[in-house]
Formats: structure tokens, C-alpha cells, sequence
């Protein structure tokens, strides 16, 4: 061999270049410096892996902790949270500092414990390829650890082996490559080692050409190293995963707005009111200014809702375990609602929308079709004929097909039984042959026996260009008793020649055909025609159709040539196949066009096979087409734009392509859920707003960078899972309406006082336990709600609709003022019983506290009169924001026992406060007297009942436009 190195300065990308399934093998081995018998020597193939390096897929370094937790910390609200402890601090008050930083730390270690799991796509895609190859080394076969692979290696397939590299095929022997996992394609793909003409074309059509990562199903070959490492097509895929950069998602986007929004009005309110008493100070000292300062921190710690980021990282975690129960592992938090506001769902087609279990449907045997019933590999199915269910113990021909199948059949059915019923079937080998196999056991045809009776002594492995497999079998075992309904012994038959490959070649080389009532009739002219119309017609419904084919001899011939094998056969009859839709997609796919969700195919499987499934399950609409892999190529990004508009179904289609359809979708508005299984779903997973991976049938790559993993596998799982995030965002809406609402309130409660002169009608100290405790709890509890019952009737929600609509904002200004009226009545009332005989007969109270100075004067009884008042008013109307629409007698007052719990657990935590002596000074509280409790108790009930009516008006308000939209329609 004559040593050659490749001097390029980036000899990878330069390999990636070159068509190598267009360049014949001699070419391909003689170009990269190799010899076909004596591979490379030992330091050629030290200097390669010094030049390319290691057959590896780089990853980039993995999030640190210290990154992790400063993400966390990266948002508007608890930077405000931040600066309040530290001025609080610096303030003297411990206490107040201590609480505010908790809560920080709370939200933080909440976060980095649900995100701590760093990326491991690439570690998975590394993972794939095989630990050892087999390769000619200094003439020598010889193991060597995968990642050790160069260019220009000569590398040995066989049956089991995953693929190390990326080789362009010079031997091929019955080679069959299973590529599912990395172009989509449903069946072990043919390999051979025939160039091609035509440069670009897909993966999944380089029959040439196996690719790293990939997994050789049956036969054995022999190929060159053409890639390795990074440049590999695996390679390219893990590319484009670190391309792909992480994204906020809606709802944190919109928090992260609101906060700020929230942030900076507190603020401008502060600098307001600090202003305004500086202003109105009769004197300004150090005493006054440090006042007025926390008079601000106040403010600001009313105005900014410090439960919130905590509660809704709780509420996602909570959300995340009910998910868990629908079958939905949520590998991140913040995507758990991103799935709620889902507009379109581009799924995978095998193993998502189909079983992944090839089957036969359909067989066509002496001139009567008949149709197969039962899913995948269930072994339990009916035959019917013209919509009529029949025997097949009294249709020989159809046995004689089955036994045919059976025995040209190198799969195997592991059968788990259990109280004499098969409880389980796992096949072993090719799906295609496999569901073979199936059928005949549907038919009572048990392929072990069939094959005692019948042992195979030779065959004529499946050709690519014969396009057929020959077996042959003894017969000497047989007896009539044995394989009466199928096959009578005639003569001194000694064996059996079984035919399987494509209907025409098959049909070609027989000259009768087996009939109904087991005879053998002529093939004329017209029995072709009608053989090659039912082809076609099957064909048409995309299904995989195999021609059958067999006849019995006395002797074999001395030179096993397959012509002389296949000369006069009996046409035996075609078996038409599928991988067939799972029975729950239909009906979830009408539920997600309930919902106003759009659903695409996006697969690397064949058009009229991808269109026949989406036709069937009902995803293909009317009007809508069907695009390939080749029509995108002919698209620029402004056409894929709006193909993709009225396009349901993509196939034929390279990881490339998927990334181009997801963004052209995005760039259109759609929210984008991806869902895959392969290897090559893994760039379009993780560029959608939330990937999808298949937990079952997935490979560790898609898992690892899906956002959410389905553990069922099921389509319908989706759906529920979209429906769960539905439920999910609108109990978030239902909390940040409550919190804000409050929170807004306590802002006008504090800026309305001070603006009137009066003392501070909450501290720093009360306004934090309201926000965590009296709203927090709540808050909670609303995160447990079920849902409204119509959820699912919703369109999606727009992409750009803030988290507050119109119905939330004037409810938000409603709360304000009733809350704040209360309050205030509650504070007022309490400051005119302290000062009792202090204001003069017949004076008006109101003014007089107005006038009164209140410097150094303790107000406890109001303060706890307006902290109680505040408390109790968050509670009562917690149970009317557990809807945003319906009454609270619709939903029933106690069916969310979470808000009892917390209602119950935040009114102890209020008592205790008013009657621990040890608690009273920290919060400047008092256990109140009658008649102080009875005006608090009604001035609370206010703001819940005024709740009540808003929503009345509410439901009329959507009645009416409802009704003005179908007047219109």
C-alpha cells in the first residue's frame, strides 16, 4: 500500500465536501490513500489521528454551578428584593433584611435543584457510536477502540454492529442498515455498493454510504472511513445543537416585562412620596429623611410581589408532577406552560403517529383480497373478506400464502404466554418479515413448527437487483396430517422452493397461480393483469406490498443458479403492509383541531406513504398539500414561509430541514411544539419553543435535549399534556391576578395615607408576611386548581397576548380600590378609637386626623386593625379568583380542599400573630376586641363579594360577543 497523506488545512470539512456516494469505490479508496486488503499501516494511521483526531463529537463545557445560580438570580424582581434587604439592612432592621434574602435564596435553590441537570445531547450522541471496530490494520483484521477510527480505515460490518464512522461501501452481502434514529425512515434501509448519478439527493437514498450512529440490522459488509468525528453527519447534527441557543419562553418573558413594569412604578412611586414628605416636613433632619426612607422601602416592598418568582417556580414543579401523571416528564421547569400556549405540533411520523410495528393489512390470494385486523405485533386479529369475517382454516390459498411468508422468513416471534394466551410478542430480526410472521400466527400458523416440518437447507440471500430472496426446504418431515390445509405432498416431492421480492419480479417468473379450492391454474394474460392491478391498488393506500411465490421438486439441482431455482413457480398471492397509526391519534388530533392546534408530519419516510397515514388518522386537510425533501431545496426562506401555511405533511426530509420548517413556522407567530425520537429530530427539538422527545422508542440524544419527554410514547399524551399546560398558565394568570391585585392594593393603600399625613398604616414587616404568607399560601393552592371545564374549546392563547388582558386589569383596578377602601375604613375607624376623647364634640373625625400630628405617636390598634382588615381581605377573595370566569358556586366553594388547608394554615399564622406576646411587638399587633373584629370581618368580605359581581358582568359580557359572533357567522 502506498502511504498517502491528505495535506489540506482542514482536511475534515474538505471530506465532508466530496460526494462520495457519486465516486465509484476503487475512486473513494485510491483518493484517501488506502488499499482494500492491506488497509492502512500502523503509522499512517498514527499520523491521521494526530491530523483529524480522534473519531469523537466534541460538546461544549457544561454549566457551572456558579453560572446556574446566577441565572437564577438574573431577574428584575429579585434584584429589587436585593437592593430592599440591603437598604433594610443598612436601616437597622435585621429582621426585615433576613426575610427578604430568605426568599431569595428560596427561589434560587428551587431553580438550580429543577435546572441542575446539565446538557447531555452531545454526551449522548457520543454514546451512539460503536465502542469497537473491526479493521484491516498492516494487512491484519484486527479490534480497535471506535474513537482510534482515520479516514481512509477499512472497517467490517456485521449483523448487531452499530456504525463507527461514516464509510462508503465496497462490499455489501444482504447488508441492511436500520436509520431511523437518523433520517427518519421507518424500514432497514438495502444497502449496496452501486454509485449513484445524482449528487444531492438525502441521506436516506445514499444506499452507498452508512452513517455513524446507525445500526446494521442484517448481512455484513465492508467500507472506507469517509468521515469521522465532527465531520460525520452525526457530526453535523451535533453542530447544530450547539448552534442552538437556549431561549426564554413566553412566560418568562412576559414576567420578566411585568416586573420591570412593576419595578419601576414602585420606583417612581417611592421617589414620589419620599418627595412629597420631604415637602411637607416642617422640619428635615436626620430622624425625618430616615423616615420617609422607610416610609419608601415600604412602598417598594409593597409594590414588588416578592412570593411571586417562588410561587410560580413552585407552581411549575407542581404542574411538572401532574404532567408525570399524564405521561409527560418535563426536564424544565419554565417550559412546563410554554406547551399550553402551543398553536402548531410538528410530530415525527414513526413511532409517534404509527406504532413503529410494520403489519400486515392487506393479502391478495387466488384472485380474493382479504384485510387483516389487529395492531402491530398483536397476534390475535381477524380476517375478513368483502366486509365479511372468514375462517382461514377454510380458505386454503390464504394458508398457503401465510406458509409461503413463513417460511422465506429469517425474523423470529418471541412469545410470552401466560394462562395459555400470548401475553406479550417481541419479534427478533426485520419488522418487514417479522409482520410476516404475525399474520400467519393470526391464522393459527405457528413458524416454529412450520419450520421443523419444513427445515431450511439453502438459500439465495435477498439481491437489490433481483429484488427477490429464494429459501429451500425439505419436505421429507412432512406428512399430510402435518400441513394438510396447506400443502398436499404430491409424488416423490423432496423439497421446496420459496420465492419472496417484488409483486411484478415474482409474478414474472411464475407460469400458474394457487386458487381457493387449492388448485394450481394457469397464468394467463389476464390473471397477470388482475395480479398487477391489485399491486397497484395497494400500492396506492402506501403500502409496502411483497409478492409470494413457491413450487415443490423431486431433486435440486447440482448448481443452486437462481435461475434455474425460480423457473415455473406457483404464484402464491402478495401481502400488503404498513406501519400502522396508533389508535389514539385520530381522536387526539381532533381534539387538538378542538383546540385550535395545528398538527404537521414532518418525516423522513416517503410522500405517499407519509400521506396515506396523515389522510388516515385525519391530520391532512382539505386544500392542504404535500412537500418533499427536494421541494424545500427549490424553497428560500421567504417561500418555505408561507408554504408552510397550508402544508400538513413534510417527508423525505434531512435534519436541515426540520430547522428550516420550525423557523419558518416561528417567524409566522406560531407557538411550535417538535416531536421526535431520532437522532435527527434532535436540532428541530431543540430550536422549537419545547422539544418533545418519545421516551420509549427514543434515542438518548432527543431526550436529552427535549424540554419534555413522553413516557408512553402515545400522540395522545401531547395533547393532554398541552391541555395540562393550558391548566397550568391559567392558574399562573389566576395567582399573578391575585398577587398583583393585592399588591397594588397595599401601594394605594400606604401612598394614599402618606400623602394625607397619616402615620404608615402597615410596616415593612407586615406588607412582607402579607405577600408571602396571607398571598402566598393562596397562591399556592390556586396552582392546584383542575382547570375550568371548557379549557379545551379555547383557541390558543396569541403569543404576544400579555399575561393581564383587559378583563384582569379592570379587575386589578377593582380590587384596588374595594381592597384599599376597606382597608383604609378599617385603619380610619381604628385611629378615631385611639384617639377617643381627644377629637372635640361635633367635630369631623376625618379632618381632625388629617390635621392631627402623629409624630412619635403609636398606632397599634389601627395598624392591626388595617394588617388584619388587608389579611382577611386576600383570603375571602382567594376562593373567587380560583376562576377567571365562572362563580365560585359553579366550581364549588370546597373542591380545592389545598385552598381550605391554606386558607386555614394562613388565618392560624394571622391569630397567632395578634395573640403570641412574643410575636405582637415584632409585628406591632394586639389581640382585638369584639366589636374591632366584627368591623374587620366586614369591611374583608367586601373585595370577594364586589369579585363576585365583576365576574357576573364578565360571563354576560362573553355571552353577548359570543352571540354577536354567531349572529355574524
Amino acid at each position: 500500500m502506498t502511504d498517502k497523506k491528505i495535506n489540506t488545512e482542514n482536511p475534515g470539512n474538505e471530506l465532508l465536501s466530496v460526494h462520495w456516494h457519486t465516486v465509484p469505490p476503487e475512486q473513494v479508496v485510491e483518493q484517501l490513500g488506502s488499499n482494500v486488503d492491506q488497509g492502512l499501516t500502523s503509522d499512517e494511521a498514527k499520523k491521521r489521528l494526530t491530523h483529524y483526531g480522534f473519531n469523537r463529537l466534541t460538546e461544549k463545557p457544561p454549566t457551572s454551578f456558579f453560572r446556574m445560580v446566577i441565572n437564577q438570580l438574573n431577574n428584575f424582581i429579585i434584584y429589587l428584593l436585593i437592593a430592599a434587604a440591603v437598604i433594610s439592612a443598612l436601616l437597622g432592621d435585621e429582621v426585615e433584611a433576613i426575610a427578604i434574602l430568605l426568599i431569595v435564596v428560596l427561589n434560587a435553590v428551587l431553580g438550580v435543584i429543577q435546572e441542575s441537570r446539565a446538557e447531555k445531547a452531545l454526551a449522548a450522541l457520543k454514546k451512539m457510536a460503536a465502542p469497537e471496530a473491526q479493521v484491516v490494520r498492516d494487512g491484519h483484521r484486527i479490534s480497535i477502540p471506535s474513537y482510534e477510527l482515520v479516514p481512509g480505515d477499512i472497517v467490517y460490518l456485521e449483523a448487531g454492529n452499530f456504525i463507527p464512522a461514516d464509510l462508503r461501501l465496497f462490499e455489501s452481502v444482504n447488508l441492511r442498515v436500520e436509520e431511523a434514529a437518523l433520517t427518519g425512515e421507518s424500514l432497514p434501509v438495502q444497502k449496496k455498493t452501486e454509485t449513484s448519478t445524482e449528487q444531492n439527493i438525502p441521506l436516506g437514498d445514499r444506499k452507498n454510504i452508512t452513517f455513524m450512529g446507525t445500526t446494521v440490522n442484517y448481512g455484513r459488509g465492508r467500507g472506507v472511513v469517509i468521515g469521522t468525528g465532527m465531520h460525520t453527519q452525526l457530526g453535523l447534527i451535533a453542530d447544530m445543537l450547539q448552534s442552538v441557543g437556549e431561549e426564554s419562553t413566553p412566560l418568562q418573558q412576559r414576567l420578566e416585562s411585568l416586573g420591570r413594569l412593576l419595578g419601576y412604578g414602585a420606583l417612581l412611586v417611592c421617589l414620589l412620596v419620599f418627595v412629597i414628605g420631604l415637602v411637607r416636613a416642617p422640619l428635615i433632619d436626620f430622624s425625618v429623611v430616615t423616615g420617609l426612607f422607610m416610609v419608601a422601602v415600604s412602598l417598594a416592598v409593597a409594590a414588588v410581589p416578592e412570593g411571586l418568582p417562588a410561587v410560580v417556580t413552585i407552581s411549575l414543579a407542581l404542574g411538572m408532577r401532574e404532567m408525570v401523571k399524564r405521561h409527560a416528564l418535563i426536564r424544565k421547569l419554565a417550559s412546563v406552560e410554554t406547551l399550553g400556549s402551543a398553536t402548531v405540533i410538528c410530530s415525527d411520523k414513526t413511532g409517534t403517529l404509527t406504532q413503529n410495528e410494520m403489519t400486515v393489512t392487506h393479502l391478495w390470494v387466488g384472485g380474493e383480497a382479504y384485510e387483516i385486523s389487529g395492531n402491530g405485533y398483536e397476534v390475535d386479529g381477524k380476517f375478513t373478506r368483502d366486509g365479511m369475517e372468514v375462517d382461514p382454516a377454510e380458505h386454503p390459498a390464504l394458508l398457503n400464502a401465510l406458509w409461503v411468508g413463513t417460511l422465506n422468513n429469517d425474523a423470529e416471534l418471541d412469545l410470552e404466554m401466560e394462562n395459555d394466551q400470548v401475553a406479550n410478542c417481541r419479534i427478533v430480526g426485520d419488522p418487514t418479515e417479522a409482520s410476516l410472521l404475525v399474520a400467519a400466527a393470526k391464522a393459527d400458523i405457528a413458524a416454529r413448527e412450520i419450520n421443523d416440518i419444513f427445515p431450511r437447507v439453502n438459500e439465495v440471500p435477498f439481491d437489490s437487483v433481483r429484488k427477490r430472496m429464494i429459501t429451500i426446504h425439505s419436505v421429507d418431515r412432512a406428512t399430510p396430517e402435518d400441513i394438510s390445509p396447506v400443502y398436499k405432498k404430491q409424488g416423490n416431492a423432496g423439497y421446496a422452493i420459496v420465492v419472496k421480492g417484488a409483486p411484478d419480479m415474482v409474478l414474472n417468473l411464475c407460469s400458474a397461480y394457487r386458487t381457493n379450492d387449492n388448485q394450481n391454474m394457469p397464468l394467463g394474460h389476464q390473471e397477470r393483469k388482475t395480479v398487477l392491478d391489485a399491486n397497484e391498488k395497494m400500492t396506492q393506500q402506501a403500502l409496502r406490498v411483497l409478492g409470494l411465490a413457491y413450487k415443490l421438486v423431486e431433486s435440486l439441482p447440482e448448481n443452486l443458479d437462481p435461475a434455474e431455482l425460480e423457473k415455473d413457480l406457483i404464484f402464491a398471492g402478495m401481502a400488503g403492509m404498513i406501519d400502522p397509526p396508533r389508535k389514539e391519534v385520530k381522536p387526539a388530533l381532533m381534539k387538538a383541531i378542538n383546540a385550535g392546534i395545528r398538527t404537521i408530519m414532518i418525516t423522513g419516510d416517503f410522500p405517499n406513504t407519509a400521506r396515506a397515514i396523515a389522510q388516515g388518522v385525519g391530520l391532512l386537510r382539505p386544500g392542504h398539500g404535500v412537500l418533499s425533501g427536494s421541494d424545500l431545496d427549490h424553497l428560500d426562506d421567504a417561500g418555505l414561509k408561507k408554504a408552510v401555511e397550508n402544508t400538513d405533511v413534510f417527508a423525505r426530509v434531512s435534519p436541515e430541514h426540520k430547522m428550516r420548517i420550525v423557523d419558518a413556522l416561528r417567524s409566522n407567530g406560531e407557538i411550535v411544539a417538535m416531536t421526535g425520537d431520532g437522532v435527527n429530530d434532535a436540532p428541530a427539538i431543540k430550536r422549537a419553543d419545547i422539544g418533545v422527545a418519545m421516551g420509549i422508542t427514543g434515542t438518548d440524544v432527543a431526550k436529552e435535549t427535549a424540554d419534555m419527554v413522553l413516557t408512553d410514547d402515545n400522540y395522545a399524551s401531547i395533547v393532554s399534556a398541552i391541555e395540562q399546560g393550558r391548566i397550568i398558565y391559567a392558574n399562573i394568570r389566576k395567582f399573578v391576578y391575585f398577587l398583583l391585585s393585592s399588591n397594588v392594593a397595599e401601594i394605594v393603600i400606604i401612598f394614599a395615607a402618606t400623602l394625607a399625613g397619616l402615620p404608615t398604616p402597615l410596616t415593612a414587616i407586615q406588607l412582607l408576611l402579607l405577600n408571602l404568607l396571607t398571598d402566598g399560601a393562596p397562591a399556592l393552592a390556586l396552582a392546584m386548581e383542575k382547570g375550568d371545564p371548557d379549557i379545551m374549546d379555547q383557541k390558543p392563547r396569541p403569543s404576544k397576548e400579555s399575561i393581564l388582558n383587559g378583563p384582569m386589569i379592570g379587575g386589578i383596578v377593582l380590587q384596588t380600590f374595594t381592597q384599599a377602601g376597606a382597608t383604609l375604613m378599617a385603619y380610619c375607624l381604628g385611629l378615631i378609637w385611639h384617639l377617643g376623647d381627644v377629637i372635640p364634640q361635633g367635630a369631623n373625625p376625618i379632618l381632625f386626623l388629617l390635621q392631627y400630628n402623629w409624630n412619635g405617636v403609636d398606632v397599634q390598634t389601627a395598624e392591626t386593625m388595617a394588617f388584619v382588615t388587608l389579611s382577611l381581605c386576600e383570603l375571602f377573595r382567594a376562593y373567587t379568583v380560583r376562576s377567571e370566569r365562572l362563580s365560585v358556586f359553579q366550581i364549588g366553594f370546597f373542591s380545592n380542599k389545598w385552598m381550605q388547608m391554606a386558607v386555614a394554615a394562613s388565618i392560624a399564622i394571622l391569630l397567632a400573630i395578634c395573640v403570641i406576646p412574643g410575636l405582637q411587638p415584632v409585628f406591632n399587633t394586639h389581640w382585638m376586641s369584639t366589636n374591632e373584629w366584627a368591623m374587620v370581618v366586614g369591611f374583608a368580605l367586601i373585595p370577594a363579594i364586589s369579585e363576585e359581581i365583576y365576574k357576573f358582568f364578565v360571563r354576560r359580557q362573553n355571552k353577548s360577543g359570543a352571540g354577536a359572533v354567531s349572529a355574524a357567522v
